[in-house]
């Protein structure tokens, strides 16, 4: 039941910044992870980050020194601060809340990032 809504994205050139934040309509407390995925024009959707609900992190490696990822349980919320984008980094990028079973796994929309070179 859980709602998630991406933003932040946008076009950016090659090694600028973006940060993104996903607001849930509920709490984020209870899940075992949030993360952000992304997903490229004729790539399969790959996970980016992900932060677990005691606070331990996960990156792909491609993006790690590059993103962080953070959450606000206050206020229902995880970010991702991209930084050093590169072209290679342009993709849908979309929010995830895992609740530990399938049922209770939420999905965003997705909001595009576009990096130039």
């Amino acid at each position: 039941q859980l709602q998630l809504v991406e933003s932040g994205g946008g076009f950016v050139q090659a090694g600028g910044s973006l940060k993104l934040s996903c607001a849930a309509s509920g709490s984020i407390f209870g899940f075992v992870s949030m993360g952000w995925y992304r997903q490229a024009p004729g790539k399969q959707r790959e996970l980016v980050a992900l932060i677990t609900n005691y606070g331990s992190t996960n990156y792909e490696i491609s993006v790690k020194g590059r993103f962080t990822i953070a959450r606000d349980p206050a206020k229902n919320t995880v970010f991702l601060q991209m930084d050093s984008l590169k072209p290679e980094d342009t993709a849908v990028y979309y929010c995830n809340a895992d609740g530990g079973i399938r049922s209770l796994n939420y999905w965003g929309k997705g909001t595009l990032v576009t990096v130039s070179s």
